[in-house]
């Protein structure tokens, strides 16, 4: 299935750094580039030990009604580098139409140099369903009840 997303460049992005694309065919998320402003492009951000950063993509988005995007952490950057999204999977809901933005978080040992252009994240186009939400006196029974944390895994 295919669904077309059109996107907008954000004030002071740089479009040559090219919109999010699939490394491989098949690729399930395609990833995505810090595209700082101008002024921060030659010496990026550096990531200190445990700290959180907001970075820029560049990228508007009109996704369509029915649809989110979906921001993951890189498999690489996170097993590398210690690299994370703290909210992931994040969402960008349809009617959303600012900056995409990606929050990072360092939970390695080392700081981390972001430079312009750096894959820092990955993107999935997910369909979602809106429900309608009912309140009742009692719910059916099932198995496992009330079993919560860890309680399939009992023996």
């Amino acid at each position: 299935m295919s669904v077309t997303i059109p996107m907008a460049w954000s004030d002071a992005a740089d479009p040559d750094l090219g919109l999010p694309k699939y490394a491989t065919a098949g690729a399930a998320g395609a990833d995505l580039r810090v595209n700082f402003p101008p002024a921060q492009r030659a010496l990026g951000i550096w990531i200190q030990p445990q700290a959180i950063q907001s970075l820029p993509t560049g990228l508007r988005f009109e996704i369509p009604a029915g649809y989110e995007v979906q921001l993951r952490p890189r498999s690489g950057l996170a097993l590398k580098q210690g690299l994370t999204l703290p909210n992931s999977p994040a969402t960008i809901d349809a009617d959303y139409r600012g900056q995409v933005m990606v929050i990072l978080q360092n939970l390695g040992a080392k700081p981390v140099h972001i430079r312009h252009g750096d894959r820092i994240a990955q993107m999935i186009v997910a369909p979602v369903i809106q429900v309608t939400f009912q309140v009742v006196e009692i719910l059916s029974q099932t198995k496992r009840g009330t079993g919560g944390h860890g309680s399939t895994g009992r023996a």
